[in-house]
């Protein structure tokens, strides 16, 4: 039903285990309808020991606000887009005969009570602050997120980018060390569509990288 292209030989030897597979699950993306989350669901149970399901839910209000939305507006619809989404999830691993509970679901709710993730995420807000290499490239992430979003191809201007790159900021921590949030030997994170500074950097083309253990994958429907 699914094929998965690694971003490297790297990630080619992580899939190849195939002990835990984290897909990102964005939101507010049409793409992912419930028949699409029920076929990413069975192919990632059959292939994967174990799976996870990341949906960046209440961080969605930081693109929210790159957009116009106020503050309190954009957590609200985070919110509610985000319960929306994590019901499709458990509702399509129902549909298979799985518990949706006990951690499939990583939302902003779970992450953010795990040790692993915050050590990450802290260090990488504080390197934001302070690299400005690292800062190009989320930023330069952000401005690719809020171009698919703003009408008539406009181009975010630099107070929409530096609200957004928060967004992709909560991000990076799952694209870098899933293994050690999950606790897993290995990892690999799926997605449809990844960013272009995503490509860069299991290249080894950036100053910094994933860890041993983690591998990337785009994940698409067959054919």
């Amino acid at each position: 039903m699914m094929t998965a292209t690694p971003l490297s030989e790297r990630c080619a030897a992580v899939l190849e285990r195939a002990e835990h597979a984290c897909f990102g699950i964005s939101p507010f993306n049409g793409y992912f309808s419930p028949p699409r989350l029920r076929e990413l669901v069975e192919w990632g149970l059959n292939r994967f020991e174990r799976v996870d399901f990341f949906v960046p839910d209440a961080p969605s209000a930081f693109t929210l606000e790159a957009l116009g939305y106020a503050p309190e507006k954009a957590a609200w619809k985070a919110r509610r887009q985000g319960q929306y989404t994590r019901n499709k999830i458990v509702t399509a691993l129902g549909s298979l005969g799985v518990d949706g509970g006990a951690g499939r679901v990583l939302g902003w709710a779970e992450l953010a009570g795990n040790q692993a993730f915050r050590d990450l995420h802290e260090g990488l807000l504080r390197r934001y602050a302070e690299d400005a290499g690292l800062r190009a490239v989320c930023r330069e992430a952000a401005a690719w997120v809020l171009g698919g979003k703003l009408p008539g191809g406009s181009v975010p201007d630099e107070g929409q980018v530096e609200r957004a790159v928060r967004y992709f900021l909560a991000e990076l921590p799952l694209f870098l060390d899933t293994p050690s949030i999950v606790g897993a030997g290995t990892s690999v994170f799926c997605y449809h569509r990844p960013p272009e500074v995503l490509r860069r950097l299991y290249a080894g083309e950036l100053g910094w990288r994933p860890a041993v253990g983690q591998g990337f994958a785009v994940v698409v429907p067959a054919g």
